[in-house]
């Protein structure tokens, strides 16, 4: 799927059909829709047990986003490659297993120097640890929905849609735009500050890739390290 870039006549061709604001607004409102009804579903069908919710909560990550991108994709007519799903050169396989451990490095750095000025230790992805460290089917879950579904869901709607969506306006406005409202997304809490690296690490590999799957690549190392070091310090 991923072994070769994209021609220039390719890219070229997908640029005047790539996403605009009607396929922003209908992929938020999806979002939102989901972000408002799913939390209180899982809570009520898992009654508040870390396991089960963290599970069901990993796993609503990553489908709110793919509701989200299928939303958008469904509402004109557009090719895979006009939200950026197109293959790309195998070299950047290699570059973003790489940004992937760079972002979780920055990520814990900025997030122990926080805690460390702040006396902040709220985790809110409290539940997401606990299903990890449960045994090992719920580990095998948990990498399953966390470090799949999620990179999948998010990064297809987050920069398949809205940043391939403000490119027009130019490669910083994508790439801002899309870090602010993806960390926005996480919550003010310690989440912001990996949304903040992932995203604006995958938003520059868009712009250079005109592909979503190095972005894939990068959130779903970060998140497979973070749940394995979670894991192994509890």
């Amino acid at each position: 799927m991923i072994t070769h870039a994209a021609t220039p006549t390719e890219v070229t061709s997908t640029e005047e059909q790539r996403p605009g604001w009607p396929e922003i607004c209908v992929a938020a409102a999806v979002y939102i829709l989901c972000y408002i009804v799913g939390p209180p579903i899982v809570s009520a069908l898992t009654d508040d047990k870390p396991v089960a919710s963290g599970l069901s909560l990993a796993a609503l990550s990553g489908i709110m986003g793919l509701l989200a991108f299928f939303g958008a994709f469904a509402l004109r007519v557009r090719s895979w490659s006009a939200f950026r799903v197109r293959p790309v050169r195998t070299g950047w396989i290699f570059f973003s297993l790489g940004f992937g451990l760079l972002a979780f490095v920055v990520t814990r750095l900025v997030a122990a120097v926080f805690v460390g000025l702040t006396g902040s230790t709220d985790d809110p992805q409290g539940d997401y640890h606990a299903a990890a460290s449960a045994g090992p089917l719920a580990l095998i879950l948990q990498l399953l929905f966390i470090a799949v579904l999620t990179p999948l869901g998010e990064e297809f709607a987050f920069r398949g849609v809205l940043a391939t969506a403000l490119s027009r306006y130019g490669a910083w406005v994508s790439v801002i735009g899309s870090t602010v409202l993806f960390a926005a997304a996480h919550g003010l809490n310690l989440a912001l500050i990996p949304a903040l690296v992932v995203g604006a690490i995958n938003g520059i590999l868009l712009v250079r890739t005109k592909s979503v799957w190095p972005g894939v690549i990068v959130h779903a190392v970060n998140n497979t390290l973070g749940t394995l070091i979670g894991v192994l310090l509890a």
